[in-house]
């Protein structure tokens, strides 16, 4: 079975052992331990079924996700979890664990014996040479730039560069490349776009055929073409704005949101990740694998 990341596991376990953590929360992290275990165990369920569906892994997300946005975060009863969750990583690290699952089971046939890693990876961006006339390196001093990226298909790559034909003294480097990358983010505003176009920018300088798009859960700014960035999509899983300051700032306290609860609850139902968002999102990587043919081109009568 092939090996997925846990991003989203290793942020709770993690979460158990921080020194910050209210000793009354531990009990209820624990719980979502076992929450977190039952939810993976469905999601291989379903991705070894035969004919698994979109719908059924997109409700899986619904559901569990949920309970990490209210039950754990909106009902922190020291505020720790609310306040924090941003630093943490608690809720929007649950996309990044389920990317790599909905595509390779989506996506079984076209990825077969790809060799291709899947997930949040280190992906080569650059590389330069720290040598000069006066200051020789081995390699020409080959270092390479890596990027962090919450999602990518990539693939491993190996490096070595010397000044020597037969390789004796060289500079080995390992690295990733990606070919479809996705940033993910829970609320998008004007910043964070303008950050993920310098970003999309990076990667399609080092792979020009690669792919790249920004998902987010809401949607915190006026929408802005992407057509003068290198941003192949912009994607609202849950096609939902995100709820106006003066309503968020009904959550601050433990008592605003038992008071409040109701309203997040119900904004939260009524904007469920979509089917259709996740549908797109595969058949944009779906269409990377099929080659046009002549016929083909002269059949639409355009390419």
């Amino acid at each position: 079975m092939l090996q997925l990341p846990t991003p989203h596991g290793d942020k709770i376990k993690a979460l158990l052992h921080n020194p910050k953590l209210p000793m009354k929360e531990r009990s209820r992290v624990k719980l979502v331990i076992a929450r977190y275990d039952d939810w993976v165990s469905r999601l291989r369920k379903m991705a070894g079924a035969s004919k698994p569906t979109i719908a059924g892994l997109v409700s899986l997300l619904n559901d569990y996700k949920q309970y990490i946005d209210v039950d754990l975060i909106f009902d922190s009863p020291d505020d720790f979890l609310y306040r924090q969750k941003g630093q943490l990583k608690l809720d929007n690290s649950v996309i990044e664990e389920f990317l790599p699952v909905f595509i390779t089971t989506m996506l079984s046939g076209e990825l077969r014996e790809n060799k291709l890693s899947f997930g949040p990876t280190n992906c080569f961006s650059g590389l330069r040479f720290e040598s000069s006339l006066n200051a020789m390196k081995p390699g020409g001093g080959l270092v390479i730039r890596s990027k962090a990226q919450d999602f990518a298909i990539s693939r491993k790559l190996y490096l070595s560069a010397s000044h020597d034909a037969d390789f004796q003294e060289a500079v080995k480097e390992a690295t990733h490349v990606a070919y479809v990358v996705a940033e993910c983010k829970t609320n998008l505003d004007k910043t964070m776009f303008q950050e993920a176009a310098a970003t999309a920018l990076d990667v399609k300088t080092a792979v020009p055929s690669a792919k790249y798009y920004l998902l987010c859960e809401w949607l915190d700014m006026t929408p802005i073409s992407t057509s003068t960035t290198a941003i192949d999509e912009i994607i609202i899983l849950r096609k939902g704005k995100r709820l106006p300051a003066n309503i968020r700032e009904e959550f601050n306290t433990w008592r605003d949101r038992k008071n409040n609860k109701e309203l997040y609850v119900n904004y939260l139902q009524s904007h469920p990740f979509s089917t259709a968002t996740f549908a797109r999102f595969v058949k944009h990587i779906q269409n990377l694998f099929h080659d046009d043919t002549e016929d083909s081109v002269l059949a639409r009568g355009y390419f």
